[in-house]
């Protein structure tokens, strides 16, 4: 039975250990025997309120709960601040948001003299708040959100949250924020880091896009409680390594979870179309040194809206090379995720579907340094530059291979 196998649980709270104003069915009963056997609980919550509050609430239902057992959203914004030094913050959220970074050190101060928004939720946030919060994170305050939830459910159906207001900051001050809440991967490392080492968690939740895509992205295995949908492909980060109908399937004996095998990269959010230039000049091949991450590499880069593939070429490299070249063939399509998952210094990550062509030189002047270049240059194939992008080299020994059909990897 998945009770045997852990020794910690990691459960979201709406959703999983109460609906509304109730308990879910069985959820005191099966909390309070895996405490008798000694198992760990943690209580993960994305909603910003302070703990003393989420305890009184879980104590009303017949739940032990103490604060040390409950993160939320909050704490986990706290301890994003204090690992960065700053303490004077203007928060856009209830009080008991900023009791909880009070309590932790971060107080929350007038909005021309902060050195961080922090956003939460209040109904008493005007249009006015927004524009003057965006006009600080422009000037550099940090932009921290407690969590990116779009909605949350309403008595009448989903109601705006926190996400909503997020994106009208990241609309009008063009950052991205620094996200507390899960799915990012902060909760989940403070509820592991509060267990004595080598203990094995595992993480119940209702939402995959929020609580297995979050587990996994720490590196822990995840159940899906409800009738959530599931994605097409097996290996996807929302998948859950199994389901329960409630918290009383952890005691089924028919019932066991398999491993999470943690990938090599990291979760993209998006899915995007590329392109790259092989282009070679008999012995030698056109590289770059890329302006974002200093690496060396093949020109390549996104396909622009309404452009086709072969005109995307033409333009990356030109842009990056200043070389106009003549498509010869075409080298094959890339999408391996070990590869083709790409992680921006911004913290912005991406898994490209690769379309990789041969090209040969017809015209133009060789530009090593423009907006996206710090260098550039044909290198004889027998003594490339380091260090190199980390496709690239199999884009280039596919290149240079003699088979007559494109490689598909």
């Amino acid at each position: 039975m998945i009770a045997d196998e852990f020794d910690a649980f990691f459960l979201d709270l709406d959703g999983v250990v109460y609906v509304g104003d109730e308990a879910t069915p069985g959820t005191p009963q099966v909390l309070r025997e895996l405490r008798r056997q000694g198992k760990e609980l943690r209580f993960l919550t994305n909603n910003p309120t302070s703990q003393d509050d989420i305890v009184r609430r879980l104590r009303s239902l017949s739940i032990e709960a103490s604060n040390e057992e409950v993160l939320t959203s909050g704490t986990a914004a706290a301890t994003l601040l204090n690992e960065r030094g700053l303490t004077r913050v203007w928060v856009l959220g209830h009080d008991d948001l900023k009791m909880a970074l009070q309590t932790r050190g971060v107080t929350s101060c007038c909005k021309e003299d902060c050195q961080a928004v922090v956003v939460g939720w209040d109904d008493a946030l005007t249009l006015s708040d927004i524009r003057e919060a965006a006009s600080a994170i422009a000037r550099g305050a940090l932009f921290v959100a407690t969590n990116e939830d779009p909605t949350y459910p309403g008595p009448e159906g989903p109601l705006a949250a926190v996400g909503t207001v997020v994106n009208a900051l990241v609309a009008g001050s063009g950052q991205r924020p620094i996200s507390a809440g899960k799915p990012h991967r902060l909760m989940f490392d403070l509820a592991r880091e509060s267990l004595n080492r080598g203990k094995r968690a595992i993480v119940i939740g209702d939402t995959p896009e929020v609580d297995i895509l979050g587990a996994h992205r720490a590196g822990l295995p995840a159940l899906l409680m409800g009738d959530g949908p599931s994605f097409p492909y097996r290996r996807d980060f929302r998948n859950a390594e199994a389901r329960i109908k409630s918290l009383q399937d952890l005691f089924d004996d028919s019932l066991s979870v398999g491993e999470w095998a943690v990938p090599t990269y990291a979760w993209p959010e998006k899915v995007e179309a590329g392109v790259a230039a092989v282009v070679l000049e008999g012995e030698t091949v056109l590289l770059m040194r890329r302006r974002d991450n200093g690496l060396w590499g093949i020109p390549s880069g996104h396909i622009e809206p309404t452009e086709t593939v072969e005109e995307a070429v033409f333009r990356e490299v030109m842009e990056e090379t200043g070389i106009e070249v003549t498509i010869s063939g075409l080298i094959g399509v890339y999408s391996d995720p070990r590869s083709q998952v790409i992680t921006y210094p911004d913290g912005q990550v991406r898994h490209f579907i690769t379309t990789c062509f041969l090209c040969r030189p017809s015209g133009g002047t060789l530009q090593q340094t423009g907006p996206e270049t710090v260098d550039a240059g044909f290198f004889p194939l027998s003594s490339l530059p380091e260090p190199l992008m980390a496709m690239h080299p199999r884009w280039l020994a596919d290149g240079l291979a003699e088979l007559r059909q494109p490689f598909i990897r």
